[in-house]
């Protein structure tokens, strides 16, 4: 089972094929539930993994989502590409109270 903490553009490289060896031994559900640290590369990435899984002729399932990886999916717009199953489900507001209030 593909196991993460991060996927930030630090660890893209090695995130993306682990995930298309992965693919190819036919894994076809990856649990993101422990990665904790996001940046835009793990939409790239993610988006990758599930252009291999198509081209091989499966469906990936990219389950267990943290909140801050649902609202970059949202954010770009494809988190119908990404992982279906979750975008009508609404990401946990990620902003603090900080971050909203404006003087």
């Amino acid at each position: 089972m593909l196991s993460l903490t991060a996927l930030t553009v630090d660890n893209a490289t090695a995130a993306l094929e682990h995930g298309l060896a992965a693919i190819a031994a036919g894994q076809t559900v990856f649990d993101l539930r422990n990665v904790v640290a996001v940046d835009s590369a793990a939409v790239s990435v993610m988006l990758a993994w599930q252009r291999a899984a198509a081209n091989a002729g499966v469906k990936l399932q990219l389950v267990n989502l943290p909140a801050i990886l649902k609202s970059l999916t949202k954010l770009y717009g494809v988190c119908a590409l990404v992982s279906p199953q979750l975008c009508d489900q609404p990401a946990r507001d990620v902003s603090t109270s900080a971050e909203l209030h404006h003087h």
